[in-house]
């Protein structure tokens, strides 16, 4: 599968492949590189899984986007993948049709899901409000949840500072506040975010 796969991604005009690994060591090793602008983890790599390859991985390197690819279409190693950071999951069966999009997206810093990982994610906030779980939109304002739907939706900080009619200095500030309270990171947290409130649309 990997010559394959390969071939589809050297195919493509705007990706290359700068380096291959046979097991979750040599990936690390290889994803170290400065060369290296995009990872893709294999669940189940020999040696050290992909999910352990990436922790390790995000741990020297923490805005490198990585992608998890998997035979698994279960909420457990997708939840697994999430917590880690990884910026999508790709199912195996559907890599023909899902990968390149999902390497332009996690390049873009945004997130990759495909529909069950959604519904899934979707399960797993029905069940946070049903178990009382702190509402998160109780935290920010209604001006910080216009920022995470427009920087959601990729927009620049001068365009959102455009359509609030807000300066560049204050949506920064706003965009430093969310991350804040949310503890979060980055925009492919804030944007997985924006999903889960049905803020935007995947």
């Amino acid at each position: 599968m990997r010559d394959g796969l390969r071939l589809m991604l050297d195919a493509a005009p705007d990706l290359r492949v700068v380096a291959e690994a046979a097991d979750g060591v040599e990936a690390v090793t290889a994803a170290r590189a400065a060369t290296v602008d995009l990872a893709i983890l294999d669940v189940s790599m020999p040696r050290r899984t992909g999910l352990h390859a990436a922790r390790e991985i995000l741990a020297h390197r923490p805005g490198l986007p990585i992608l998890m690819l998997s035979m698994h279409e279960d909420d457990q190693y997708f939840f697994q993948a999430l917590r880690i950071g990884a910026a999508g999951y790709v199912l195996k069966s559907a890599a023909d049709r899902d990968l390149l999009d999902a390497c332009r997206s996690a390049l873009r810093g945004e997130p990759f899901l495909y529909p069950p990982a959604v519904r899934a994610l979707l399960r797993e906030h029905l069940a946070a409000v049903a178990a009382g779980e702190r509402d998160d939109a109780e935290v920010l304002t209604p001006r910080e949840q216009e920022v995470v739907k427009l920087v959601a939706e990729a927009h620049t900080n001068e365009q959102i500072a455009a359509a609030l009619t807000i300066s560049v200095r204050t949506v920064e500030r706003h965009r430093e506040n969310v991350l804040a309270k949310l503890g979060m990171r980055d925009r492919v947290e804030l944007t997985r975010y924006a999903i889960r409130r049905g803020l935007v649309e995947p």
